[in-house]
């Protein structure tokens, strides 16, 4: 009779700021950044897309920066900061600016790949409060959807920045009928 093996998973422990506060999490060491958050932190607003590191539906931001979190190894965030997009509202618990644009333009259709889209727009936004269109389509050129033209996004992107400036900046009267 054959013995059966048993495998015993080692795990990893490690310690690293989640959205602003303290978090302490243990799993397998072959997990992916995006594993761990989903599986083992249960925050799923990061997607699982290509897992190739080609479409950008995974993107979370690692001390501010955008990284693939398919391509990055749970382990390597230890001490180190990650925001999701449930960590993405502000102080006083409201949507961010550019949650607020991407639904009052209609940016997101199935919404799969809106993630992604926001947290690479947050840093865009963050270095750059004034970007051009072509400053927009290149930070968010890593960000595939198949469900837009972009142009809603990218509208979403200057409606955003243009509110975070403090400027006057409402939705065009042809989106809120509906005729755009």
């Amino acid at each position: 009779m054959a013995k059966k093996l048993k495998r015993k998973t080692q795990k990893v422990h490690i310690a690293f700021t989640l959205n602003g506060e303290p978090c302490e999490v243990a799993f397998a060491p072959h997990k992916t950044l995006l594993e761990v958050l989903r599986e083992d932190l249960n925050l799923t607003g990061t997607k699982h897309g290509c897992e190739l590191g080609e479409c950008g539906t995974c993107a979370v931001l690692v001390d501010r920066k955008p990284v693939l979190s398919c391509l990055v190894l749970g382990l390597t965030v230890e001490g180190r900061e990650v925001t999701t997009v449930e960590g993405m509202q502000l102080a006083d618990g409201s949507l961010h600016p550019l949650q607020t644009a991407f639904a009052d333009l209609g940016a997101a259709q199935c919404g799969y790949c809106t993630p992604g889209f926001l947290l690479t727009a947050k840093e865009l936004l963050e270095k750059n409060s004034k970007p051009t269109r072509d400053d927009i389509k290149e930070a968010l050129s890593g960000n595939l959807c198949r469900c837009t033209g972009y142009i809603k996004i990218y509208e979403a992107v200057e409606l955003a920045a243009a509110r975070m400036r403090g400027e006057a900046a409402e939705v065009p009267e042809e989106v809120v009928l509906g005729l755009k």
